[in-house]
């Protein structure tokens, strides 16, 4: 089975189908601008039954202290996923200052986007490989956009890497095989509209993986 994360979930019933069906992580986005937005204490609070059954995730877009130390302090999530421009110093910080691993979103169109990620190799816990946005877009990620999964075939990171952008149950199994990807990661192509997750996508999912 590819390991999933499931990213962007904002009920409890989303959330269940996502631990049920196997997910290897779970996600609470903390981006005002993104529709699966949810607060630091919303977040602690469903995210608790998590706990040990899944890698917590909180993902942010260019975080300041105060933010990462109310995340810290209420949700404790076991990684933090930087989705903006952060550098490997700032994500240096952001260990310190939370206690949890990073994941890096870097976003990719070409072969040429891959080149940074030899900055994170060292730094980060897993790289995460995502659609760039079109220019102009307010969001980083999460809009169902794909790239070349073949631009990521054959390549080596120290880290176990995850692949996203435009993923859902129809075409989960051809991203990893044609990837080489050992993690997916899944926000809009598992909902009905942004933001609104789906339980029985998220399960068709998670069984399409389990191959």
């Amino acid at each position: 089975m590819t390991g999933v994360k499931i990213c962007g979930l904002t009920t409890a019933s989303t959330l269940d189908a996502a631990l049920d069906g196997g997910a290897a992580f779970v996600g609470a986005v903390m981006f005002a601008r993104s529709p699966r937005n949810i607060a630091p204490t919303d977040a602690a609070t469903l995210f608790e039954r998590a706990r040990g059954r899944a890698g917590i995730v909180a993902v942010v877009v260019d975080p300041d202290d105060a933010l990462l130390i109310e995340i810290a302090g209420t949700l404790k999530p076991d990684l933090i996923q930087l989705h903006g421009h952060e550098t490997p110093q700032r994500a240096q910080q952001v260990r310190a200052l939370t206690g949890a691993g990073i994941i890096k979103a870097l976003p990719i169109r070409n072969r040429e986007d891959f080149a940074p990620a030899a900055a994170w190799d060292a730094v980060a816990d897993h790289l995460l490989f995502d659609a760039r946005p079109v220019e102009g877009s307010v969001l980083p990620g999460g809009v169902g956009a794909r790239f070349d999964w073949s631009l990521a075939a054959g390549r080596s990171f120290r880290r176990p890497w995850f692949l996203a952008g435009g993923l859902n149950p129809g075409n989960a199994v051809e991203a990893a095989t044609v990837s080489g990807a050992p993690l997916l990661d899944v926000s809009s192509g598992v909902e009905t509209a942004p933001g609104v997750k789906d339980t029985a996508l998220i399960a068709a999912f998670l069984k399409a993986v389990q191959f």
